[in-house]
């Protein structure tokens, strides 16, 4: 059984399946679709708003983990240095995307569609990974960096969100940050005073920030990402990104281990919520958030990896300049993030529908990147 579910984790299986209910559904009964997502069906609250505002917080706090497990001695972003090569890659595979959005943009868009511009900056980890182990195989180390990138843009993607999308029909209010910052400073007092069950951070410290988050009208999905970092963890890191280590026993990686499972299966409610499209919901906003990602990605990635070994940082042994071409495509699977972003990035209907079509659509970067290797026998 366990192995049945680990196979179903590793092929993404929960998150293509919700794609294929919600497209289904949203195309042959759209009416019913949109009343179960976004009608009052579980105490008042609306399955879209338990999967983004509830569900999504525990998505992005196992994303903390790895970002913060990444930092420590030992850890894929720790010393620096070794990090130089996929954080300039991490650098254009955000800027290349956002430069390629504003410019078609300019040229067959309209200012209408200025916001989708963050849309396409973050990877999806999992079907990135999944791809690259297709394409690479599984040792690869262009697995490693491209995980490592994903990560790292992930982190970029939080920042945008919290940042450039807060919702237009409720203004900020700063002063209510002042909850999330309590409840980081709780959570650092209950690391002195060394308490090691999760618990009290997520339930006291989670809380406060996603009270504060929510009341200051920024997105309260990323509440744990301000609370994880202070969970008692190892003081060196002996794993890569996303490997499991029998020996770390610390609350930081029982937090992880014990909801990644639940995390993993849970992202059939998230794209069962986001992805009901009609194949209708064609537009030009769904072909500028496509050609950022494909080709704003692939170019961004190698020309700063590139630029990265120019300047000394290399890349990882037995990593070449053709690998980095396929880890840039690759790195284009928007999918989860992109989703999640168009949702916040437009409000109409149309527009947004279109906008979750490009991200959807950037499933196909797995299969360019396949195609591409095969051209330039890699």
């Amino acid at each position: 059984m366990r192995h049945h579910i680990n196979m179903l984790r590793e092929f993404s299986v929960p998150l293509l399946a919700g794609v294929v209910v919600a497209i289904a559904w949203a195309n042959l009964a759209p009416q019913s679709y949109t009343g179960f997502i976004n009608g009052p069906h579980f105490g008042g609250l609306s399955f879209h708003f338990i999967s983004n505002e509830l569900f999504m917080v525990l998505f992005f706090g196992i994303a903390a983990v790895e970002i913060t497990q990444s930092c420590l001695p030992g850890g894929d972003l720790n010393p620096i240095k070794k990090a130089v090569n996929p954080l300039l890659g991490m650098l254009g595979g955000v800027l290349g995307p956002i430069i390629v959005y504003l410019t078609l943009n300019s040229l067959i868009g309209s200012p209408a569609l200025h916001n989708g511009w963050g849309i396409s900056t973050a990877t999806d980890i999992a079907l990135a990974w999944l791809a690259a182990r297709v394409v690479f195989g599984a040792n690869h180390p262009a697995v490693s960096y491209l995980l490592l990138l994903a990560v790292a843009d992930d982190a970029i993607g939080l920042g945008i969100i919290a940042i450039f999308y807060p919702n237009p029909a409720f203004p900020a209010q700063p002063v209510w940050l002042s909850l999330t910052a309590l409840g980081m400073l709780l959570a650092w007092l209950m690391r002195r005073a060394r308490l090691h069950s999760y618990w009290p951070y997520l339930l006291v410290g989670g809380t406060l920030s996603w009270t504060g988050l929510h009341h200051a009208h920024l997105h309260p999905a990323l509440a744990l990402v301000f609370i994880i970092p202070f969970l008692p963890h190892a003081k060196h890191e002996h794993k890569h990104l996303f490997e499991e280590d029998p020996s770390d026993h610390t609350t930081l990686s029982r937090f992880e281990h014990e909801w990644k499972v639940f995390v993993d299966f849970g992202l059939f409610m998230f794209s069962l919520a986001n992805a009901g499209v009609q194949f209708s919901s064609v537009g030009t906003v769904t072909w500028l958030v496509l050609a950022a990602l494909l080709a704003g990605k692939t170019l961004g990635i190698f020309s700063f990896g590139w630029l990265a070994t120019r300047l000394g940082f290399g890349l990882p042994h037995g990593m070449t300049l053709r690998d980095l071409v396929l880890a840039g495509m690759i790195a284009g699977t928007g999918f989860t993030v992109a989703l999640f972003v168009a949702g916040e990035a437009f409000t109409e209907p149309v527009v947004q529908s279109a906008a979750k079509m490009g991200a959807m659509l950037s499933l196909s970067a797995a299969l360019f990147g396949l195609l591409l290797s095969k051209l330039i026998q890699r």
